[in-house]
């Protein structure tokens, strides 16, 4: 299928202006695949055609569309098990002592996609729930994409997706097999809020956040707007908090919003400033 380069730059223009996601030049061959759906549902035969309709008065909602199938959703529960063996180990213990006074962790992953990450830190909080009982215990996942987080609402996956990470005794422990496919049971599903959110805006709630999740998400923006996204993120973050990205990601060379840890690869502290008045908690 022979698409005009023009064409294809139009739709990467609309994602980045929609999400702040950038699509190169070596990237723009997925294009097309990423749009068969939509391709099937309207009848058009290529991307110069959707160009053209998405020029057309009231083409919004197929705009909307266009963007939703061209953002990424990979995740799957427990994903890089070695980073949820420090959360475990290390990352909530360590948090555990800092909050003994306050009795209360907040905990956001941004970019949570169907919400595997979420329901897999709040696995690990049930598994030491002795540890945690009497907490206030706020988990928030955030998501630009509407479909994704009504799907994370939902909260039910199917086989393939619980099997993705998932032990035989996690999947009977935490989750119940309906027609809809693997639940949450209400322990689980009562411990997790997610809402629609972009990372180019202000943190979702107010009040700084405990821990921060960003993995798997700085990798599709450009330089300039990741700079941006660590802004917002630093804006969200406890001054004595942390911040986990994922395995490729790093904020060397990225941002002074942020500084390695040393107890941990992928774990990262605000970098204080002393303009910035103090956000620990009392």
């Amino acid at each position: 299928m022979d698409v005009n380069s023009a064409s294809l730059q139009i739709i990467a223009d609309l994602l980045r202006a929609r999400t702040g996601q950038h699509l190169g030049t070596g990237r723009m061959w997925r294009i097309p695949g990423a749009l068969s759906g939509i391709f099937r549902e309207h009848d058009i035969s290529n991307v110069d055609q959707l160009v053209c309709l998405l020029a057309e008065p009231r083409a919004e909602k197929l705009a909307r569309d266009v963007v939703e199938a061209l953002l990424n959703n990979e995740t799957y529960f427990f994903r890089d098990k070695v980073m949820f063996d420090m959360l475990a180990e290390q990352v909530l213990p360590k948090l555990w002592q800092q909050r003994a006074n306050q009795r209360s962790l907040r905990v956001w992953s941004a970019g949570c996609s169907s919400g595997q990450e979420l329901y897999s830190i709040a696995m690990l909080l049930l598994a030491q729930r002795e540890r945690w009982a009497g907490w206030k215990l706020e988990l928030i996942g955030t998501d630009i994409s509407h479909k994704i987080i009504t799907a994370a609402r939902q909260g039910c996956f199917s086989q393939f997706e619980v099997q993705r990470g998932l032990t035989v005794a996690q999947m009977l422990g935490y989750f119940d097999q309906k027609d809809e496919g693997w639940c949450p049971q209400a322990e689980l599903r009562k411990m997790v809020t997610f809402r629609e959110h972009n990372l180019l805006d202000r943190p979702p709630v107010e009040g700084p956040f405990d821990l921060v999740l960003c993995r798997n998400v700085l990798l599709y923006f450009d330089p300039l707007t990741r700079g941006r996204v660590f802004d917002r993120l630093r804006e969200g973050i406890a001054v004595d908090g942390l911040l986990m990205l994922g395995a490729g990601e790093t904020v060397v060379g990225q941002t002074e919003r942020f500084v390695p840890a040393r107890d941990g690869s992928g774990l990262y502290l605000p970098q204080s400033q002393a303009s910035e008045p103090a956000r620990r908690r009392a």
